[in-house]
């Protein structure tokens, strides 16, 4: 996840009228933090619609077990996303220093140290894949008329592999200087191009590998692009291109994120690897198209933790721990809100969705997984605040030890569940493995951080949570969305609606509401 920082005279945690010394409100931090999110999460969404109209086409024209296939040959790759050794963050973290003392000869430097470290630790990985795609094909139960082309694949893919890496650390001065706008416009629109070009190309030629080659074409010319845009934000990147700096700051920032990077991306794609090499590669799809649509939960948390990483940063340093503790708490709540009547309606539209959308195979096979799912990313949805207010505290390391603890656990029950119920398992033992992080997460952070949520805040919760169950009975009822269920659905809409603004929300959150709306809407 990247972070970033700015200058006194554009930091986005101050309010217009305030002076770098002076402590920022917590609702002007909050305006600012959300406002920020909404860029990042602007860039997050058009790709997922797109993916959403491109996707049923790429299934059909592939068939079931290619699309598994190409699921697949995306997934390796992923595997080995730690092999950056943390430069994405880290040359953000330390360019924005530069930035902020004025020093944009050094804030260069760092951009072309993180990527030739990027270079040194990624492209050897990526040749071996290269050389050995062959042999890691075998491993992952790819049906026999399909591996030469999945072969192929996977050697456009390494190519990928280094180049996505280079990206992250390229867009650096974008973010340093907080254009966003920028940073989304690139990522975002050959995001969408990625995902266009990939049915176009199988219009003409449907194999796996002409589909990643395609994506492969537009990874590099997004890195071209992040590389125009950096360098005319940042016109010292063209002329420090052989100056780098002390690596061991660099390296040393990385390592604890190395390793932590290693664990939690086992950890994050295991259950979908044994599920292809204990089940199928069908399997694996139906898994796969159940976990995409119940991550897409995830997306304004995570856009919102990109936010809240550097402004958690700035409010330990002014040690201002009522103010963090303001913020931390405000963005669990802002998240739940949504969260509880989106999980319902999600879950009740969901075996429909899935049938018309990509047929009547995954609307059987996806849907049970995808319920499972929706309790742990309930869970994972909260889990983004804790996690960003310890790495705000500089403690990068529990990250490594936790993770690395849950994952042999998390590795036997993923095998044992996966092997006996396919991809339900898969999906149960994703969902317990998050839901028993995230609670631990919460503890860390109250002991690491100094926040914690009240327990106060539980009750009001709960009791929306237990309104929001309600259309989900009457859909288990009358098996069926029907008339009765839609009716009862907004009927606890309503009262959740009530609940909400009488019991969850602030005061000064609703005169902030009523604020906004005004100057936007009353003359």
């Amino acid at each position: 996840m990247k972070k970033y920082t700015s200058n006194v005279t554009s930091d986005p945690i101050l309010s217009e009228n305030q002076s770098p010394n002076t402590a920022p409100s917590s609702s002007g931090m909050t305006t600012k933090v959300v406002k920020g999110s909404f860029w990042t999460l602007g860039g997050q969404i058009a790709p997922l619609a797109v993916s959403l109209i491109t996707t049923p086409f790429v299934i059909r024209m592939l068939g079931t077990e290619g699309y598994g296939v190409l699921i697949l040959i995306t997934l390796i790759p992923s595997y080995l996303n730690f092999a950056d050794f943390g430069m994405s963050m880290a040359s953000t973290k330390f360019a924005s220093e530069a930035f902020a003392a004025g020093d944009t000869e050094r804030e260069a430097r760092i951009v072309y140290t993180s990527a030739l470290i990027v270079l040194a630790f990624s492209v050897p990985i990526a040749v071996a894949m290269f050389l050995f795609s062959s042999s890691i094909i075998h491993l992952f139960n790819v049906p026999m008329p399909l591996q030469s082309d999945a072969s192929l694949a996977l050697k456009f893919a390494s190519v990928t592999f280094f180049v996505a890496f280079l990206s992250n650390v390229f867009n650096t001065p974008q973010l340093t200087r907080l254009r966003m706008d920028m940073n989304t416009f690139v990522n975002a629109g050959f995001g969408v191009l990625g995902l266009i070009a990939v049915p176009t190309v199988l219009f003409f030629q449907k194999e796996v590998s002409m589909a990643v080659f395609s994506l492969m074409v537009v990874s590099i010319v997004k890195l071209a692009a992040h590389i125009l845009v950096s360098g005319r934000l940042l016109p010292e990147l063209w002329r420090t291109y052989n100056k780098a700096i002390n690596q061991r700051t660099l390296l040393k920032f990385g390592a604890g994120l190395f390793v932590a990077g290693i664990a939690a991306i086992l950890l994050v794609n295991a259950e979908k690897g044994i599920l292809a090499a204990m089940v199928s590669s069908t399997a694996l799809a139906h898994y796969s198209i159940a976990f995409t649509l119940a991550s897409m939960m995830t997306i304004f948390s995570g856009a919102m933790a990109q936010s809240l990483l550097p402004a958690f940063s700035r409010l330990r340093k002014d040690l201002n721990g009522e103010h963090l503790n303001s913020l931390y708490l405000r963005g669990i709540r802002i998240n739940m809100i949504w969260a509880i009547p989106t999980l319902t309606i999600l879950s009740l539209v969901a075996k429909p969705f899935f049938t018309h959308w990509a047929g009547e195979d995954f609307g059987s096979n996806s849907s049970l997984p995808f319920y499972i799912l929706l309790g742990g990313v309930a869970f994972n949805i909260i889990a983004f605040f804790p996690y960003t207010a310890i790495m705000a505290s500089g403690r990068s390391d529990v990250f490594a030890k936790l993770y690395w603890i849950e994952l042999i656990a998390y590795v036997a029950l993923v095998w044992f569940l996966a092997s006996r119920y396919g991809a339900i398992g898969a999906a149960a033992a994703w969902s317990i493995r998050v839901i028993i992080d995230t609670l631990i997460q919460f503890v860390l952070a109250k002991k690491l951080a100094g926040v914690s949520y009240p327990n106060r805040m539980l009750v009001p919760f709960t009791l929306a949570g237990v309104i929001m169950s309600l259309p989900l009975l009457a859909n288990l009822y009358y098996g069926m969305l029907n008339a009765t269920v839609i009716i009862v659905t907004f009927c606890c809409l309503a009262a959740y609606i009530i609940l909400v603004w009488t019991t969850i929300i602030e005061k000064e959150e609703i005169s902030w509401l009523v604020e906004r709306f005004n100057a936007r809407f009353v003359k």
